[in-house]
């Protein structure tokens, strides 16, 4: 499909762009290098990290991309602030960290205290959910550069911070061969693939397309403070593509559950392969946890019902993320992390 072709060239130019942002943005490390705040790992996870003595702090920033259209197409503004909040304290726990803060940034086409104020439900809503305080932030009007619908166009992000203790960072790095996948259920598209699903769903069925991005602090910091987990993947854009970024390592996805139903009906509305979406979507699954055989089986009897975990695959020698679904099998093309 057309939309396709342009959805990859879209991609390998964003592709391009992140890495001429990093190649600037890495010299600066040497401002620190030595002093509190010196930088702990390398660009390209969901959070970085700097030193803090016994402890790290991490730090992320995320928006929610073009959900903000379908916000303003409904004029439905309060639950978009809960995927801001999702967006990045589901990167943050990535790391092992704890997420404690944000500071948001709401940019407005034209100052609306009525749509600002629904947004600040939903920042609230989400903050109560993931533990964390909101300490600032920045309203700016700029009629200039923001266009939307009506005038009320917008944009919304935020920087998280959280808090590790630096024996307890997670890298990715204890990953082993054989070590189980673990997958906790998303709520619907969360705030990935937006684009797309705009593109081939008809507008009376937008409003599944806001139901919230799920947070899941409470849930990994729980497994955080009983088990020892090796790797932590939250699957936003790129799909299951997303657990490439933890390991050189490979991993087969064998037991996937049905993805919800908004999900299923963008793929057939769409005509849209399986790889693609995999490579778009999370599929109903919105977050995995990589952990041995033995505590994968501890986790499950323990938490399995409560937290709805299941065991969807698991780590192989060859590199790349394999998903399996009956006579079907198929291999995603890494196409977004270098």
């Amino acid at each position: 499909m057309e939309h396709l072709d342009s959805d990859m060239l879209d991609q390998s130019r964003e592709n391009s762009a992140v890495d001429n942002i990093k190649s600037a943005l890495r010299r600066t490390f040497i401002n620190r290098r030595g002093r509190i705040g010196a930088v702990l790992q390398d660009l390209g996870g969901y959070a970085n990290l700097i030193d803090m003595g016994d402890y790290a702090l991490a730090i992320t920033t995320d928006g929610v991309g073009s959900k903000v259209l379908v916000a303003q197409a409904l004029c439905t503004y309060d639950t978009i602030g809960i995927d801001c909040i999702a967006m990045n304290v589901n990167d943050i726990i990535c790391c092992g960290a704890e997420p404690i803060s944000m500071v948001d940034y709401i940019a407005m086409q034209n100052i609306n205290s009525t749509i600002a104020k629904d947004i600040a439900r939903g920042l609230a809503k989400g903050a109560d959910e993931a533990g964390i305080s909101i300490v600032g932030g920045e309203t700016a009007s700029l009629p200039d550069v923001i266009n939307g619908i009506d005038g009320r166009g917008f944009d919304l992000a935020a920087t998280c911070v959280g808090i590790v203790a630096k024996d307890k960072i997670i890298t990715g790095d204890n990953i082993k061969v054989g070590d189980v996948v673990l997958g906790l259920p998303s709520s619907g598209v969360h705030s990935n693939g937006l684009t797309l699903a705009r593109d081939v769903l008809p507008k009376n069925m937008w409003i599944n397309l806001l139901v919230p991005s799920r947070i899941y602090v409470k849930e990994i910091m729980t497994l955080l403070s009983e088990f020892k987990i090796n790797g932590l993947a939250h699957i936003t854009g790129g799909g299951f593509l997303n657990l490439t970024r933890l390991t050189r390592h490979g991993f087969v996805l064998d037991n996937m559950p049905s993805p919800p139903a908004i999900i299923k009906r963008i793929q057939e509305m769409g005509e849209l392969s399986d790889e693609e979406m995999c490579r778009t979507f999370n599929m109903g699954v919105g977050f995995c946890i990589i952990v041995s055989e033995i505590d994968a089986r501890l986790i499950l009897d323990k938490y399995g019902k409560d937290m709805s975990l299941s065991a969807i695959g698991y780590v192989v020698v060859d590199s790349g993320v394999t998903i399996i679904d009956g006579d079907k099998k198929f291999k995603l093309k890494r196409t977004m992390y270098g």
